[in-house]
């Protein structure tokens, strides 16, 4: 049974001649704090950094009551009514809404400053830096756009996002909030693109955070020597000055926490591991450590310098990533570099440490945060280490192949009877950009990369991580690679269900058949499949069955019978599956339809529906909303429950 998770919004309302007291506007103010929070803190601009702009938002929020409970303050104007919240609810909003376009508005040197735009006096934070948890692409995007919209606009595009108010209703609160031209500020929103669901993300959630060190030596050492601050401060600034200290040879890295002698080694760009061009060839094992250093800048100190301290210590400005059981710690030692160089409109570093792929990426015109990027690559084989993701533009993706690949081409998973389209590489084995349908909102179309050398020929596809999942196909016990026109109609169907393991860490996703079911009363055969996704860690694997009735339209996915996670189930430990559906026919009976993989040797359902069959299949007359248990029992008599 599926629910509706709740959202924060006001209350019902109240009659319009209901007056708004101190107590009613507290209520609501403790009721639905973090709402007025994360409105405040995507009204302020983006410029004041995440840290700043996380405490101002609270600030803002918790100064929204007047000050002093005297009887004669108890009874506050009541706002105008126009949207459908209590009285106590739109004050408070429109009072964070006020203080939160005064702090935005940009200080100018020639006139003093309002209080609110200065840093708040509380909450404070000593000794850690917060910041929301980081959304995607999509997050990153919006928020840049918000940037460059004005403070008006953005209360504008929010109230319209979030607060879902009409456009009269906001030009009313835009003129209660004391803005000047309110209809100018609701047509600047309207140039920005609408992804109001997006203002629910985390990204911009300042009441779930993430929290980072500041400088621990530093801070002990002014505890220390509190008396002598100022001479302190002069020698801790001589100190970040000098050769391999400094801000400006570290880039966005946070200032040095910890000296070690194999960690300085770590970051030094001469110590980088380079592997010479033909190693691979003659090389006992082909993966990652055998990928040659790549790049027009394989050989730029200053630039690989900035990438290893930013590994190092991430400063509060660098956008992290990592893949489900990715540790995102500085490296051991010298790390192997992959490649440097440029990639549409940025620096990427490629770097290798054995356990992960770590890419570092900043602009190339110096505007807007460096980005850092880990991903599993332990136990990588020859297929794991075909290609790593270079960059990602336009929702486009541009891959760096392996050394051993000799061609590449583009297919569309959606149009198996298509021919692959070859796929442009640089020198250094960089691809042309492809479309990426990891980044895609709609299933249009589903395009793989292949990749081929001298032994095979293999079928990977972006599921927005480093390393790009390998597709398979076959029993579990002997997967192949996705080359035949039967394994790629198979995979028509099952294609738009891939993103159902987006950004989870897979390494390869398998496509099996395990049965095909003639249907009561004529209605044709169907086909029942398990696909499973194993991960890079081991844990985490995701198993779905799909029950695929005939006629389906192209690329329209199966009915997905049963799901699971971290289950041994349609793999090679356990290779049996079993699944069933309630389904109607086309005379408008229902029956109970189960089948499993050849393991089994008989098949019974009881509870709702009751019945039994030999062998893998089971078709059993039902009612509508039947429920029913089902099992199985293979050859050796082992009794199986279905997947779950």
């Amino acid at each position: 049974m599926l629910g509706v998770q709740p959202q924060d919004v006001a209350p019902s309302p109240v009659p319009e001649t209901a007056p708004v007291d101190a107590e009613q506007a507290e209520a609501a103010l403790v009721e639905h704090y973090p709402r007025f929070v994360r409105l405040a803190y995507l009204v302020l601009p983006p410029a004041l950094g995440r840290h700043r702009r996380v405490l101002t938002a609270h600030a803002l929020a918790q100064r929204s009551l007047p000050t002093g409970r005297r009887a004669e303050e108890d009874a506050l104007p009541s706002p105008r009514r126009g949207d459908s919240c209590d009285d106590g609810y739109a004050y408070v909003r429109g009072r964070v809404l006020r203080a939160a376009l005064v702090a935005a508005r940009p200080r100018r040197w020639a006139r003093r400053p309002r209080r609110l735009q200065l840093p708040p006096l509380l909450p404070q934070v000593w000794g850690l830096q917060l910041y929301p948890h980081c959304g995607g692409a999509d997050e990153l995007a919006l928020d840049q756009r918000l940037a460059a919209l004005s403070g008006p606009a953005r209360a504008a595009y929010v109230l319209r996002g979030l607060e879902q108010l009409d456009d009269p209703t906001i030009l009313r609160v835009l003129d209660e909030a004391r803005v000047e031209d309110p209809e100018a500020a609701l047509d600047e929103a309207d140039t920005a693109l609408a992804q109001y669901e997006l203002l629910e993300s985390a990204e911009f959630d300042p009441c779930s955070l993430l929290a980072r060190p500041t400088d621990l030596v530093r801070r002990r050492w002014r505890g220390r020597a509190a008396l002598a601050a100022t001479v302190a401060a002069l020698v801790c600034g001589t100190m970040l000055a000098l050769p391999d200290g400094g801000w400006g040879a570290d880039g966005a890295a946070a200032p040095p926490y910890a000296r070690n002698a194999a960690a300085e080694q770590a970051l030094k760009p001469d110590k980088l591991l380079r592997i010479a061009p033909a190693d691979w060839k003659t090389s006992a094992r082909t993966d990652f450590s055998v990928w040659p250093a790549r790049g027009n800048h394989a050989h730029d100190s200053a630039l690989l310098r900035r990438a290893l301290a930013v590994w190092a210590r991430p400063g509060a400005g660098v956008q992290v990533s990592t893949t489900p059981g990715t540790p995102a710690g500085p490296p051991m030692g010298a790390a192997q570099l992959l490649y440097a160089g440029t990639v549409d409109q940025a620096f990427v570093v490629l770097l290798y440490d054995g356990l992960r792929v770590v890419r570092y990426a900043e602009p190339k015109k110096g505007h807007g945060d460096p980005a850092l990027d880990f991903a599993r690559a332990d136990n990588a084989d020859e297929a794991g280490a075909d290609a790593v993701v270079l960059g990602r533009t336009d929702g486009n993706v541009r891959y760096l192949t392996a050394p051993w690949v000799q061609k590449a081409a583009v297919r569309d998973l959606l149009a198996p009877a298509a021919g692959a389209v070859a796929l442009h590489r640089s020198a250094d084995g960089v691809t042309d950009p492809v479309p990426s349908p990891a980044l895609a909102r709609t299933c249009t179309s589903w395009e793989t990369v292949e990749l081929r050398d001298s032994t095979a020929t293999r079928m990977l596809t972006d599921l927005g991580e480093l390393t790009p999942a390998r597709l398979t196909s076959g029993p579990p016990a002997d997967p192949h690679d996705v080359s035949t026109a039967a394994d790629r109609a198979a995979w028509q169907h099952t294609a738009c269900l891939l993103p159902t393991v987006r950004s989870h860490g897979v390494r390869t996703v398998n496509s099996w058949q395990f049965a095909t079911q003639q249907l009561p009363e004529s209605n044709g055969t169907a086909r029942w499949l398990c696909t499973r996704a194993d991960t890079w860690r081991g844990t985490g694997s995701r198993v779905l069955a799909q029950f695929q009735p005939p006629g389906a339209k192209a690329a329209m996915p199966g009915a997905v019978a049963a799901r699971a996670e971290n289950t041994a189930a349609c793999g090679e430990r356990e290779p049996q599956v079993l699944a069933g559906v309630l389904w109607k026919s086309r005379g408008g009976h229902w029956f109970v339809l189960a089948a499993g993989s050849p393991q089994f040797a008989s098949l019974a359902t009881t509870g709702g529906v009751t019945g039994s069959a030999a062998g893998h299949l089971l078709a059993v007359p039902a009612e509508q909303g039947a429920q029913a248990q089902l099992n199985g029992r293979l050859a050796d008599g082992t009794e199986v429950g279905a997947l779950r």
